[in-house]
């Protein structure tokens, strides 16, 4: 079939295009300098150290002792105890609140004994070695200092790493808040990684727990992802999976969150709740400093990533 000149210029100028158009999506696609295209929730960036699912409960609520060791282990051994989520040789990385300078009993940061007790179980599973970090807010050595969990790990077998520059680096999480930012590499080079927040009040976000724990993963200027504080904490909660969640509402912060300072505002709880949801685990804990889980926007944004279910009740549970 014959082609006239003016089709055929037609056809080949249509190719072209597209050829054109598919090498440009290509290029911005890959090139970082190219279209941002880091909003789209398919091309977020993860670091999944999840355990392996199994039967039986996803949260466990130690409340039957004063101990914070004995209901530290015993919120982990209802769930399985350690060894379902370390394996021999692993290198673990816990990250507790060390915020802080701030004592145990400002309930400012993680309870030093749930801590330790957490870093001999893993001991215990067969880890060859397990580090305590965090990036403080506060000057780092009075943080790890004041707030027992130095002291305390260390005592146990920990390799205690406090926050530098050189153990920051930029990478691009592709969150909808946030892109390419400086994160600690003690937690994201681990084989397994353990988040061990303190339940408390927060001036802006209203409940703090898990997954606002994860600020202490970046560098940089924090304050500024307080404009838009739930989604930066959904954009973190998505970036980190933990192997697991451990709860410290031994003593909670009921006011004048995160930072506290009066031991009036705090109050003796003794829980200690271990939970392969992040998102259930906090809306359990917000319950616990009297905030209800629908007042913590950040808690229904994870609900939608699909991190965990804002009814912590309808996940399977147990009290011990």
């Amino acid at each position: 079939m014959s082609v006239s000149r003016r089709d055929a210029l037609r056809r080949i100028g249509a190719a072209t295009a597209a050829l054109s158009g598919s090498a440009l999506a290509a290029k911005l696609a890959w090139d970082p300098g190219g279209l941002d295209l880091t909003r789209l929730a398919a091309e977020r960036q993860v670091r999944d150290f999840g355990a392996k699912a199994a039967a039986g409960p996803l949260m466990a609520i130690a409340k039957s002792s004063t101990d914070a060791a004995d209901l530290t282990r015993k919120a982990v051994e209802a769930l399985g105890g350690m060894k379902r989520f370390i394996s021999r040789g692993d290198v673990v990385a816990i990250k507790p609140n060390i915020g802080w300078d701030r004592m145990p009993v400002h309930a400012a940061n993680t309870n030093p004994v749930v801590v330790a007790e957490l870093v001999k179980l893993c001991l215990d599973a067969g880890a060859v070695r397990v580090v305590v970090t965090d990036a403080s807010c506060n000057e780092p050595n009075r943080c790890f200092q004041r707030s027992g969990i130095w002291r305390a790990t260390h005592a146990v077998g920990a390799t205690v790493i406090l926050p530098a520059a050189h153990r920051f680096r930029e990478l691009r999480m592709k969150g909808d808040v946030l892109d390419l930012w400086p994160v600690y590499t003690p937690l994201v080079n681990a084989d397994k990684v353990i988040n061990v927040p303190i339940a408390k009040h927060h001036n802006l976000s209203k409940y703090t727990g898990a997954m606002k724990n994860w600020y202490g993963l970046l560098g940089g200027r924090r304050n500024r992802l307080h404009q838009n504080i739930d989604v930066s904490i959904a954009d973190l909660a998505t970036f980190m999976r933990p192997t697991l969640t451990v709860l410290d509402a031994t003593r909670v912060l009921l006011r004048n969150g995160p930072q506290g300072g009066n031991i009036d505002d705090a109050k003796d709880l003794h829980q200690v709740i271990a939970s392969l949801d992040q998102v259930a685990v906090d809306a359990y804990g917000a319950t616990l400093i009297g905030e209800k889980p629908a007042n913590v926007k950040y808690l229904a944004l994870g609900e939608e990533r699909g991190l965990g279910k804002v009814s912590w009740a309808d996940v399977p549970h147990v009290e011990v």
